[in-house]
């Protein structure tokens, strides 16, 4: 009998889909859980192409032919070195281990290690898209051993996202720079998903608009220059009402934002890396802040509420599209800085153009501005987004409009912390003095940290009282 060319262990939603994807491009593949109903879910939809699943290991295994490709699809963490272990004494020298889950890129590093020492190929790739994005075509960021990359290629560029006919996946970079990649993807998505939340406050709590006057503004706009999948999605939101509710779903949902902790990940790396993601920090805070729902609740019977703009709304809406593309482009330049500096520190080699363009299509990301972000890092020497030309005319022209509208945002008591924090730090890099000057002075005065002067060499140190 014919062997498989991969296999796929754990068949939840995204395992499932990516390899339905799989055979639909006509490659024979197997899967794999411990699970009977997500075997059996597999086993149906399969049929077509003649895709089954296994509830034994050693089937799965024996199924696939050597050297072997298998893919992890289970949550991160212990359950992957789990997985591991139960397949070591399964498997052969030469044999290929993907991990497709949302690892620690650490425990990537670790895992690579480990598995070189016992001669089994290893590396760990972001998946970006959700459930629709891994059954009709996703974005993939692989980064480990190349040579393991190149014999699974052809599959991974079948069945991925397509823009202008390219495949957005492409090899990322050594060690466990493809789960580093897919950090900072997510640690964006937090910001920019805040973002969409602050503008959606603005419109209803400042201009009190309804829900379909809200809806359709994000139907607009996402038909311009902010076209992306977040604001798509978004659009739908504010057309969905549930049987037997009165008024659109949004409405009755807990205002609690949950997270699974990619988004903290990018903030503590950015800050060992000296990479300023202010975006992504507020992003990730706010998210903590909405928890705490008892607190606001007591909070908001001791202080005064948030009130409506008086202001022309069409003007002020034309300003709120200006701010929310503004900010847009400082989040996304700030998770730029950020992997141009893990390219540097941790010798990643990165190609920052090819992750923009791998996130045009199919990732959850994938927006109109990562053409321009592409196109800005064809330069080869461009340290930092804002450094772009093209980019900093964008930003000139929409920085007016987000300064109305924070104005008005604090008058009004309504809290945009991450179009804030975009405009403090665009005020911060275009600066050429900082008055960090006087925090090194505070520094040498009450620890002797020493400080650099700008009209002579070396390291000085004053006794200032």
């Amino acid at each position: 009998m014919e062997k498989n060319v991969f296999g796929m262990i754990g068949l939840g939603t995204m395992g499932r889909n990516l390899l339905l994807n799989m055979a639909d491009h006509g490659f024979k593949v197997t899967g794999y859980d411990k699970s009977e109903e997500q075997v059996a879910h597999l086993n149906k939809e399969g049929i077509a192409t003649n895709t089954y699943g296994t509830t034994d290991l050693k089937t799965f295994i024996s199924s696939l032919k050597t050297p072997r490709a298998i893919m992890m699809l289970v949550p991160a963490g212990k359950i992957v070195d789990a997985v591991i272990q139960d397949l070591l004494p399964l498997l052969e020298q030469g044999d290929l281990i993907i991990d497709g889950g949302n690892s620690h890129f650490t425990d990537t590093d670790h895992r690579f290690t480990f598995l070189k020492e016992k001669g089994i190929h290893f590396f760990g790739m972001g998946i970006s898209g959700g459930e629709k994005g891994a059954r009709f075509g996703p974005s993939m960021m692989p980064g480990g051993d190349e040579k393991a990359y190149d014999v699974v290629k052809p599959i991974l560029e079948a069945v991925s996202a397509k823009v202008n006919h390219e495949p957005c996946v492409t090899y990322i970079g050594p060690g466990a720079s493809g789960h580093f990649v897919k950090m900072v993807h997510n640690g964006i998505e937090y910001a920019l998903m805040q973002l969409i939340a602050e503008a959606y406050e603005i419109m209803k709590t400042g201009l009190k608009m309804d829900d379909a006057a809200i809806g359709e503004t994000f139907k607009t706009w996402n038909q311009g220059r902010l076209h992306s999948y977040l604001l798509e999605i978004t659009t739908d939101i504010f057309q969905y009402t549930a049987p037997g509710d009165e008024k659109i779903l949004i409405n009755y949902i807990k205002d609690e934002a949950k997270a699974k902790g990619t988004g903290k990940w990018t903030s503590q790396e950015s800050m060992d890396l000296q990479a300023a993601t202010t975006c992504i920090d507020t992003a990730v805070s706010m998210r903590d802040l909405s928890k705490q729902k008892d607190w606001r609740l007591k909070a908001a019977e001791l202080y005064p509420p948030a009130k409506a703009f008086q202001t022309d709304a069409k003007v002020f809406l034309h300003d709120l599209e200006n701010a929310l593309y503004f900010a847009t482009v400082i989040t996304y330049a700030q998770g730029m800085e950020m992997l141009y500096k893990a390219s540097q520190e941790l010798n990643y080699h990165l190609n920052l153009a090819n992750c923009a363009k791998i996130w045009r299509g199919g990732c959850i990301i994938r927006a109109a501005f990562l053409d321009d972000i592409y196109q800005a890092f064809q330069n080869k020497n461009l340290q930092h987004l804002l450094l772009n030309q093209a980019v900093a005319d964008k930003i000139k022209q929409t920085e007016k409009g987000t300064r109305n509208i924070l104005h008005h945002a604090i008058e009004a008591q309504i809290s945009m912390p991450v179009f804030t924090s975009a405009l403090s730090y665009f005020d911060s890099f275009k600066t050429a003095r900082m008055p960090s000057n006087l925090i090194q002075a505070q520094r040498d005065y009450f620890g002797a940290h020493t400080y650099e002067r700008i009209d002579q060499e070396g390291i000085f140190h004053t006794q200032w009282n």
